[in-house]
C-alpha cells in the first residue's frame, strides 16, 4: 500500500479555549477521494483550517507528501501543491471571471481552454464581474480557479452547500472527472448521497473525533451509525 499523501495524527486544534479537534487521526491516500462527513459543528472545517495552516494544531502532526507541514503558513502549504475551494467560495466579486482564472496559474494546471470547455458559462461571462454570477456559477468559478493551480491535493469545503439539485449533479460530475484524472481530493460535505457516490474512503466526525472510518459500502451497512450521527 502506498503512503498517504496527507495524514493527521493525534491532532488537537483549539479556537481560543474551545477544544475542537480532539486527538484526530486520518489519512488521505493518493489518487482517491476521501470525504469528511458530519453535522454542523462536528469539526470538518477545522480539519481544513488545520491542514492549510489557518488554525495550527496545539498537539499532533500534519504530514503532506512526506513532509511535516504542521503549523506551516498557508502560502507554504499552497506552494507545496495544496489547493483549497473554501466554504463560501471566496471569489473576488469585483474582478472579472477571466481575471480570476488567470491570477496565478501554474504549469500543468487547467488552461483557460479546458475550463471554457468544461464550464461554458466562463466563456460567456468572461468579462463580467464575478459578483454578477449566480451562487452556483460562483461555486464553479471557485473550483475552476483552484484547478488552475495544478494541485496535487484539492481540498473542497462544502462545495454543494446551498446549490440547486442540478448543480449538485454538476459538482458530482466534476468530482468523477477529477477522480478519473487521478487527482487526490479531500471533500468536506454534509451531502451523504454525494459522498456515497464519489468517495473511496469516508470519515464521519462528531465533536472533533472520528466516529466512523470506512468505505461507502460499509457506511451504507452501518445503519445505526448513520442514524446516530447524521440523522439518516
Amino acid at each position: 500500500m502506498s503512503a498517504p499523501l496527507l495524514s493527521l495524527t493525534g491532532v488537537d486544534t483549539y479556537y481560543g479555549n474551545s477544544h475542537i479537534l480532539q486527538g484526530l487521526t486520518l489519512a488521505v491516500a493518493p489518487s482517491t477521494i476521501t470525504c469528511l462527513l458530519g453535522r454542523n459543528g462536528a469539526g470538518k472545517t477545522t480539519v481544513v483550517r488545520t491542514v492549510m495552516g489557518f488554525t495550527p494544531p496545539r498537539v499532533g502532526c500534519v504530514m503532506y507528501n512526506g513532509r511535516d507541514i504542521t503549523g506551516a503558513p498557508p502560502h507554504r502549504v499552497a506552494r507545496a501543491g495544496v489547493a483549497l475551494v473554501p466554504q463560501g467560495r471566496g471569489i473576488f466579486p469585483d474582478l472579472t471571471v477571466r481575471r480570476q482564472l488567470t491570477l496565478a496559474p501554474r504549469p500543468g494546471g487547467w488552461t483557460l481552454e479546458r475550463l471554457y470547455e468544461r464550464f461554458p458559462v466562463f466563456l460567456h461571462r468572461a468579462h463580467q464581474p464575478a459578483g454578477l454570477l449566480s451562487g452556483g456559477e460562483q461555486q464553479m468559478l471557485a473550483i475552476g480557479r483552484a484547478l488552475t493551480q495544478a494541485p496535487r491535493l484539492l481540498i473542497m469545503d462544502e462545495p454543494t452547500e446551498g446549490l440547486a439539485p442540478l448543480l449538485v449533479i454538476r459538482v458530482r460530475e466534476i468530482l468523477e472527472e477529477l477522480k478519473r484524472d487521478g487527482l487526490t481530493v479531500l471533500l468536506v460535505e454534509q451531502n451523504l448521497a454525494l459522498a456515497l457516490a464519489v468517495a473511496d474512503c469516508i470519515y464521519l466526525l462528531n465533536k472533533g473525533r472520528v466516529v466512523f472510518e470506512g468505505t461507502p459500502s460499509e457506511l451504507r451497512a452501518a445503519t445505526g451509525v448513520r442514524e446516530q450521527y447524521l440523522g439518516v
